[in-house]
């Protein structure tokens, strides 16, 4: 088992830092899972995982259940999720996730960014093909035996098990996966440090650190929108 490749993130999700973006990504979040199927974390396994995602960055337990309840109110948003794809300077390819109740507010901030930013917003499917939608699972390492770990998920759709920076041991399987994984997670008793859904570049796009400033920077700026949940890049 090696170390497993990370893209550079050094200004990536940098409010993410910041704990009340923290919060309000998670409590989108919710209330996207709970509209979809329910508030029972029992028997919703979205809902399940990020409720521990939550307990990752010490969200509190009522902002939690706050979230849940709110979610279920007649007068509360209504979010969806959106995709939107581009390309920064110097070639890179971005993806944007989003969550908003109003989409045409939200376009039209992300494009608008993307210019202030010298990039340019493409069409859905002009970034996405280069990228793979993937589960990915951050586990400690304290306590697993990560051979028999290893063999014993392939059932599961493991397709890549390797260590993170830290030690941590990631996991990663197929978009489709993703809840048979978890629920094989589960089966054995081990709950994960975090689990997420993104999107890993199939090929990484190498550039000089000076440009990769002007990438970061506007990475940084689409961050800071409040309708953006996640920003991936295939910048090495």
């Amino acid at each position: 088992m090696g170390r497993i490749f990370e893209v550079r993130k050094s200004t990536m999700f940098a409010r993410y830092d910041r704990m009340a973006k923290q919060f309000s990504r998670i409590g989108k979040e919710i209330a996207i899972a709970v509209k979809k199927s329910g508030p029972d974390p029992d028997n919703n396994p979205m809902l399940r995982r990020i409720m521990q995602n939550a307990k990752s960055v010490n969200m509190p337990k009522d902002r939690v259940e706050a979230a849940i309840k709110n979610a279920l109110g007649k007068d509360t948003s209504n979010y969806d999720e959106v995709l939107y794809e581009g390309y920064a300077p110097h070639g890179v390819a971005i993806l944007v996730v989003t969550a908003t109740d109003n989409t045409t507010r939200t376009v039209a901030n992300v494009r608008s960014h993307f210019n202030k930013g010298g990039g340019n917003l493409g069409n859905s499917g002009s970034v996405s093909f280069l990228f793979k939608h993937s589960g990915v699972f951050k586990l400690k390492p304290e306590g697993l035996n990560i051979e028999d770990l290893e063999f014993e998920l392939i059932d599961a759709g493991l397709e890549e098990m390797g260590e993170d920076a830290d030690g941590n041991i990631i996991i990663r399987c197929s978009f489709n996966d993703f809840g048979k994984m978890q629920k094989a997670l589960e089966g054995k008793g081990i709950t994960a440090i975090s689990s997420e859904l993104e999107w890993i570049p199939l090929n990484t796009v190498q550039i000089s650190e000076a440009q990769s400033e002007d990438v970061f920077k506007l990475i940084a700026r689409v961050e800071e929108d409040d309708d953006v949940q996640q920003v991936f890049h295939n910048m090495a």
